[in-house]
């Protein structure tokens, strides 16, 4: 009997699954099944059968947890390591590190000192990559453009300097082509009062390719080392190169120099014996070293030599290391400490970037230190084994790692997804971490004045008379206050005054909130005069229920859905408060970002015209968000709405 029953109920589950199936659902089957559902089951359903709200949701979320969790993963440096001075007013681009295929068989030279690369194959053919943004818009002066004669010609050596690149061809002809305003290569230009001019036997006619030795661009200077110890220099020694005659002295008259490295200010370099030479310059006098008690002591960098003889140079911006004979590596102008070397590992050579250096021991292995903020000294994990690399060519702030003449893999900077600002900070950081900012202002201000609006206006509504009257008052008190001009002035008071940062942005919460609950508590107040005369109030009373239960755990809960609509739009509001308290410059302050303080420092036709990349971004995060917020808050009047249409 009861299989007979099982067997029935599945031919009428069948029997009904087939009319559905081609005839569709009835009206009574769907209105039963709706009948079932609470209200705010319903809403959702309805919310979410909008493709245009379900997208604005998926879009805010994903916007919260880029900005929130990203924020955690890679918070702003807000020092001075966050900024890089070389990298100001980057476009977006990925291209820093981008070695041309062509180059991956056998490179002679890599060079760079900030966002563009000079390399040099073993066919003696140039290429360049990265980014240079040509402010003067003349196409001459474009250093990423490589001039015809050095693409026809076979070149032996190049390098690039700050603004700036040198090639010497194979039959002794030195090409330079980029900025010349700073004496940087020929006659052209102001030639400031400071530069060297290029010497006129380069100018007017060819040197012994083969007899050069080195060629090295510095900060808008080069020098042409030969091999027997002449050195051709020219450019802006009187700012970039202090001691560049001290040591060409010292090369003419003491001995002769074999190997030189430019820093931001300086040539230094090292002679047949194996001296350090500094000529006149002082600034890498002194070392840190660790005494018999482990502690950091400062000593004269020649007497730590002593008789020891120094085999490799190279420099960075700001500081010198040296490799002696016997395989140490020493380092002057660096504050970050030296890399621990293998027990009986040494050094063999080194080679500088712009922030870092890169070692090679006699295990072939490497080893980078230095500032780390572009992520240069970050040295893949194969290359801690044994024999894996031969050379490696530090530049700018990318490594390029060779074995047997054979491109094996790089690392450093790739380059910057929104580009940088003025003061070559991230914008995609920025603008990660200043919605965090933004986002965190508006949810603060909106609890502050749901909270002071919900309160005012259920007490004023509930109890009416004279307590009405008298919060009303209050409330167009409030309302008669012209926001943004008082909200400035309260800003600029404590902009003025001496309070901590975090102090002055929760304050700023709090003017956003305080100010602008006044429109909230008249809805609320509104609401709750209507809600107050039904049915379930009067019992309430008849029952004895205290009027603060009646008014906030039975008439509040009833007015719910406007409160959703309402703080939804008012968040969005809040955004754009402060955005535009930012933008005026009274609210958030920098460093610390905001999408608001992005915005009012692309505040110029300049940056307008020329660095898009710099406004269009923290605008359009900003619109997106603000966007979407005002989709789910309307999509939610319309779904909580009992007399909008039920969707079909």
């Amino acid at each position: 009997m009861k299989k007979d029953k099982k067997s029935s109920r599945k031919e009428f589950v069948l029997f009904r699954w087939l009319r559905r199936m081609f005839f569709g659902a009835s009206k009574e089957l769907t209105m039963a099944d709706e009948r079932y559902d609470s209200p705010s089951k319903l809403a959702v359903k309805r919310f979410f059968r909008r493709p245009l709200a379900t997208g604005a949701v998926v879009v805010l979320l994903g916007m919260f947890l880029f900005v929130f969790i990203g924020s955690a993963i890679s918070p702003a440096d807000l020092t001075e390591t966050g900024s890089e001075m070389l990298h100001t007013n980057m476009a977006p681009t990925q291209s820093l590190m981008k070695l041309p295929k062509q180059m991956k068989d056998g490179a002679v030279d890599i060079s760079s000192r900030g966002t563009f690369t000079i390399g040099l194959d073993t066919e003696g053919q140039v290429y360049m990559w990265g980014y240079y943004f040509n402010v003067s818009g003349d196409e001459a002066r474009n250093v990423m453009t490589i001039p015809e004669e050095v693409k026809n010609s076979k070149i032996a050596h190049v390098a690039a300097g700050s603004d700036h690149c040198v090639a010497i061809s194979e039959d002794g002809h030195v090409y330079a082509w980029g900025e010349y305003d700073n004496g940087q290569y020929g006659l052209n230009g102001s030639m400031i009062a400071s530069a060297r001019k290029e010497p006129d036997e380069l100018l007017e006619g060819t040197i012994d390719a083969s007899a050069v030795k080195q060629l090295i661009c510095g900060n808008q200077v080069t020098a042409i080392l030969m091999e027997d110890g002449t050195i051709y220099a020219w450019g802006n020694d009187g700012l970039c190169a202090t001691n560049l005659s001290s040591v060409i002295k010292h090369g003419k008259q003491d001995s002769k120099l074999v190997k030189l490295a430019f820093t931001n200010d300086g040539l230094y370099g090292i002679d047949e014996n194996g001296a350090f030479v500094s000529g006149k310059s002082t600034k890498f006098n002194l070392v840190t070293v660790k005494d018999e008690n482990g502690r950091s002591v400062s000593v004269d960098i020649y007497e730590y030599i002593g008789d020891r003889k120094i085999v490799d140079i190279a420099a960075t911006g700001n500081a010198i290391a040296l490799v002696a004979d016997d395989g140490e590596i020493i380092v002057s102008g660096m504050k970050e400490p030296l890399p621990e070397l293998r027990e009986g590992e040494k050094a063999v050579s080194v080679s500088g970037g712009t922030r870092h250096f890169v070692l090679v021991t006699d295990q072939g292995r490497v080893y980078a230190w230095g500032q780390n903020y572009r992520k240069q000294c970050e040295v893949p994990n194969d290359f801690s084994e044994a024999g894996v690399v031969d050379k490696v060519f530090a530049s700018g702030f990318q490594n390029y790692a060779f074995k047997d003449g054979k491109f094996v893999d790089n690392w450093g900077l790739k380059g910057y997804i929104m580009g940088t600002d003025d003061m070559g900070r991230d914008v995609f950081n920025r603008i990660m971490n200043g919605g965090k900012m933004t986002m965190t202002v508006g949810a603060v201000a909106v609890i502050v004045s749901t909270i002071i609006g919900i309160i005012v206006g259920c007490i004023s509504g509930y109890f009416g008379g004279a307590v009405d009257m008298l919060l009303m008052r209050v409330t167009e008190i409030f309302g008669a206050i012209p926001f943004l001009p008082f909200a400035l002035c309260l800003s600029a008071i404590f902009k003025s005054s001496n309070i901590r940062e975090n102090t002055r942005i929760f304050i700023i919460m709090l003017i956003l909130g305080v100010l602008s609950w006044t429109g909230l508590a008249r809805l609320v107040r509104g609401q709750i005069l209507a809600e107050r005369e039904k049915e379930f109030v009067t019992a309430a009373r008849a029952m004895g229920v205290k009027e603060k239960r009646i008014a906030f755990r039975h008439i509040l809960p009833n007015i719910i859905s406007v409160l959703l609509v309402t703080v939804t739009l008012d968040f969005a509001g809040c955004m754009l408060t402060e955005s535009s308290l930012s933008y005026l410059g009274f609210g958030v302050q920098l460093p610390r970002p905001t999408w608001g303080n992005m915005l009012d420092g692309s505040r110029n036709a300049l940056v307008i015209q020329s660095y898009w990349w710099r406004w269009l971004f923290p605008a359009l995060f900003l619109s997106i968000v603000v966007i979407c917020i005002n989709i789910i808050g309307d999509t939610l009047r319309d779904v909580f709405d009992p007399k909008s249409e039920v969707e079909k």
